[in-house]
């Protein structure tokens, strides 16, 4: 193994994760902010509510990520009207497909998880809100959300994992992420194994911090679960 290759490339593999990084929160910024009114409303009982968002939904998870980034990135392009508006100065770079790219497929399974997640929520605390006289909107707001987002924590650390390995795709549209760095130092080097086992070593330890830090967020937010769990256990003991 040629070290050397990798100490001299290191520039433009920290460049590459910038590019990675700044891919990744944008895209799970934004695709949350889509998620949470798509979910709400997939997770409604009238039709005519959730039957947009479940077909958004469906359309997300029943494509390719590549496929979606091809159909923006060079589907785009076609159409005259998009050319001549103003959105022509986003789509025409390839940084801000990935990005959209990124963003709506995120925001598909994130809302998704939300869906299940307010489908799941106990029966008991939807009377308990209605009992103290909350209104709906109220009772999304303080109730059910809250509730959800908590029960939804585990899978979304998933779909956020799922992100960071998603990202590599901006590389095959030019972008110069961690990919895009290890596919240009192959190049010069034609030393595959060092280029890709150095991109490979950085997101594994982008993907141990978001594991970590998901862990903590889930020591604080369930730390009533586990208070519960403890009584339990307690009282069948007592018995």
């Amino acid at each position: 193994m040629d070290f050397a290759v990798i100490i001299d490339n290191l520039p433009l593999y920290l460049g590459g994760l910038k590019i990675t990084i700044e891919l990744l929160l944008l895209s799970l910024l934004c695709g949350l902010a889509l998620a949470l009114p798509i979910g709400v409303a997939a997770a409604a009982e009238c039709p005519a509510l959730y039957a947009a968002p479940r077909g958004f939904i469906y359309f997300i998870r029943g494509t390719p990520l590549l496929v979606q980034m091809f159909m923006i990135y060079h589907g785009f392009a076609q159409f005259d009207f998009l050319r001549e508006s103003f959105l022509w100065v986003v789509f025409k770079q390839a940084y801000w497909c990935a990005l959209v790219a990124f963003a709506l497929n995120t925001a598909g399974y994130t809302a998704e998880i939300i869906r299940g997640a307010i489908k799941q929520t106990p029966f008991g605390e939807i009377e308990a809100a209605r009992a103290c006289g909350m209104s709906a909107a109220t009772m999304l707001r303080r109730i059910i959300l809250p509730s959800a987002l908590r029960r939804g924590l585990p899978a979304y650390s998933n779909e956020v994992i799922f992100m960071l390995h998603g990202t590599v795709l901006a590389g095959v549209i030019t972008i110069v992420d961690l990919f895009g760095a290890a596919k240009i130092v192959n190049a010069r080097h034609f030393a595959p194994f060092e280029s890709f086992i150095t991109a490979g070593f950085f997101y594994l330890c982008l993907t141990f911090i978001i594991v970590l830090l998901f862990k903590q967020a889930e020591r604080k937010w369930h730390a009533h679960l586990r208070a519960a769990a403890v009584n339990a256990t307690s009282h069948a003991r007592l018995v």
